[in-house]
């Protein structure tokens, strides 16, 4: 296959394939609608949920709840130490405190 001035094999760009006037996008069968199907593009995008970039999407519960705590310097210096997931780690030792000390019954 030929490659375009950007070096990309002619084909793989979807604006110059969109141009041709025969043009029409394969479909895989897991996609979640078909383009061609203007019915069911509209009925995608109505129930889509837009995010904005970073946003983080719908949650699995139970939600974290963001909050501030403070530490002393040598005392976060030690969790963050343990490596990644100190946060979650951090959470479960207080949920086992809380069981313990009878602050809930979960």
């Amino acid at each position: 296959m030929k490659n375009d001035a950007n070096g990309k094999p002619l084909g793989t760009d979807l604006k110059k394939l969109r141009a041709l006037p025969d043009a029409r996008i394969v479909v895989d069968d897991d996609a979640p609608y078909n383009p061609h199907d203007k019915a069911a593009v509209a009925a995608f995008w109505e129930n889509a949920a837009v995010r904005r970039p970073g946003q983080r999407g719908k949650q699995k519960a139970p939600v974290k709840v963001p909050t501030t705590i403070r530490f002393d310097a040598d005392v976060l210096s030690g969790l963050k130490a343990t490596g990644q997931g100190w946060q979650t780690r951090v959470n479960k030792a207080m949920r086992d405190w809380l069981k313990k000390h009878g602050g809930f019954a979960a």
